[in-house]
C-alpha cells in the first residue's frame, strides 16, 4: 500500500499539498498492521518507507515535514516494544494530520477580514485553503467575483472554477494564463495558495511569478494562503518537478524541445501579505 501511495503522490497534480502530505502520512499507517520482531526492524521500515513517500514529491514542504516528523518522533521517543512504537507512530500520525488539517481551516478563517465585500479577486491554480476562505466569505454575507486562470497545462484553474460556479455569491469567470494582464486591472487583489515559502521564495503553481510581477506593477495586492507549517528555513531545498512534455503538446517534439516545469519561483517582496493559521505577516 504504501509503494501504491507513493505511486499516486506522484500522480496528484490536481490535489493540494495539505492532500498530499495527509495522504502520506496515513500511509504509514499500514506498517502498524505488520509484524515485526524487534523495535529496530520496525523503525527501519518506519524510516524507509517514509522515505519512500518523501521521494514520491521532494518538492512539496509540508509531506516533507509531516514524514519527518512522524519518523523523527518515533525514533527519538525510543519505545521499548515494538506495539509502543506502534501505538506512537499511530499517534503521531494523527495529531500531525489534525495540525495540517486544522492549519489550513484556520488560514482561511483568517483571511476572511482581508477578503472584502464586493471584491473583484483573481486566483491561480487550485488551492483548497483559498477555496475555504471564499466559502466561509460567503458564509459571512460576503459576495465576489473571482478570475481563475486555467493553470496550463493540465487546467487545473478548471477544477477551481467549477468549485466557485457551486458558491451563492461567487460570479466565477475562467480565464486564460496570459490573459491575466488584462483582468487584473479590473481587480482588488490577488488570492493564491501555496506550496511551500523556503526563506524569501513562494514557490508555488507556474504561472504565479507573472501574475504576482503584473499584479505588483499595476498596484494589486497578492495574498498568499496556507498552513504556516509551509513556511520553511534551513533543512529544506526545494526541488522543482519537470512534468511529461506530452501535457504540453500530444504530437512528438520533432527538431526542438519542450520543458514543463510544475512549480516557479515568486519573490515574497512582490506579496502584500501571507495568511496562515498563525495570522497575517505583511511585506
Amino acid at each position: 500500500m504504501i509503494d501504491e501511495t507513493a505511486e499516486e503522490i506522484q500522480e496528484m497534480q490536481t490535489h493540494s499539498s495539505s492532500v498530499v502530505a495527509v495522504r502520506a502520512a496515513q500511509a504509514l499507517e499500514e506498517l502498524t498492521d505488520r509484524e515485526f520482531a524487534t523495535v529496530e526492524e520496525y523503525t527501519r521500515a518506519l524510516e524507509r518507507n517514509g522515505t519512500v513517500l518523501r521521494r514520491a514529491n521532494p518538492s512539496h514542504a509540508s509531506l516533507q515535514n509531516a514524514i519527518r516528523e512522524v519518523v523523527g518522533d518515533v525514533t527519538d521517543a525510543d519505545p521499548d516494544s515494538v506495539e509502543a512504537a506502534k501505538r506512537r507512530t499511530s499517534e503521531t500520525i494523527e495529531e500531525v494530520v489534525a495540525r495540517i488539517e486544522s492549519g489550513k481551516r484556520l488560514a482561511a478563517e483568517n483571511a476572511v477580514d482581508v477578503l472584502e465585500d464586493g471584491a473583484t479577486l483573481l486566483t491561480h491554480d487550485y488551492s483548497s485553503t483559498v477555496l475555504e476562505a471564499l466559502e466561509q466569505a460567503v458564509e459571512a454575507g460576503k459576495t465576489f467575483d473571482v478570475y481563475v486562470t486555467e493553470a496550463r497545462p493540465r487546467y487545473i484553474g478548471r477544477k477551481t472554477a467549477r468549485a466557485l460556479a457551486d458558491l451563492e455569491g461567487v460570479e466565477a469567470t475562467l480565464i486564460t494564463d496570459s490573459a491575466h494582464g488584462i483582468y487584473l486591472e479590473e481587480c482588488d487583489r490577488v488570492v493564491v495558495g501555496m506550496d511551500c515559502i523556503v526563506d524569501d521564495t513562494l514557490y508555488n503553481r507556474v504561472g504565479t511569478f507573472p501574475i504576482a510581477s503584473t499584479a505588483d506593477r499595476l498596484d494589486v495586492p497578492v495574498t498568499v494562503l496556507g498552513s504556516a507549517s509551509k513556511l520553511v528555513g534551513e533543512g529544506f531545498v526545494f526541488e522543482n518537478e519537470f512534468r511529461s512534455a506530452s501535457e504540453v503538446m500530444a504530437e512528438p517534439a520533432e527538431g526542438f524541445d519542450v520543458e514543463n516545469p510544475t512549480y516557479d519561483a515568486t519573490p515574497v517582496a512582490l506579496l502584500e501579505s501571507v495568511i496562515t493559521d498563525e495570522g497575517r505577516q505583511e511585506f
